[in-house]
């Protein structure tokens, strides 16, 4: 792989960590309003945001990989729904507990596609910009 494909597997990451980022913490802001969720103390919402900064990045660096010049719809949909239940069903991997709560098992699955989702539709904006390159 060459330094020019380095380079654009990097801005494709850092615009999918940052655009996944922003949906995550919109998500959580609407998560503490709505649901009178006390505030994380700030050690571990900065954890979190920085493990939602990297999610979005290497979902975005192997996105690019993923369709290269494809137009398969099903691709880039498949691409979103795997990253998005890998990271949505983490909890069931962590307690066994969680099964009691399929409602809030749910809402993480959800979440956590619609935050892939936002990193896709930034992505592809910036490929028919011609901003990022797709991997050839």
């Amino acid at each position: 792989m060459s330094n020019l494909e380095r380079i654009e597997s990097v801005k494709a990451g850092y615009l999918g960590g940052m655009a996944f980022t922003v949906a995550y913490v919109l998500i959580l802001a609407i998560n503490y309003t709505t649901w009178d969720v006390s505030v994380a103390d700030v050690v571990s919402l900065g954890v979190k945001v920085a493990i939602a900064f990297i999610s979005g990045f290497l979902f975005a660096v192997t996105y690019r990989y993923i369709i290269r010049t494809d137009k398969n719809g099903h691709l880039k949909d498949g691409a979103v729904l795997a990253f998005g239940l890998v990271r949505g069903l983490v909890p069931v991997e962590l307690s066994s507990d969680v099964f009691h709560h399929w409602g809030q098992l749910a809402i993480l699955g959800i979440e956590s596609i619609i935050c892939f989702m936002v990193a896709r539709v930034c992505l592809e904006f910036a490929f028919h910009r011609g901003w990022i390159k797709l991997f050839s």
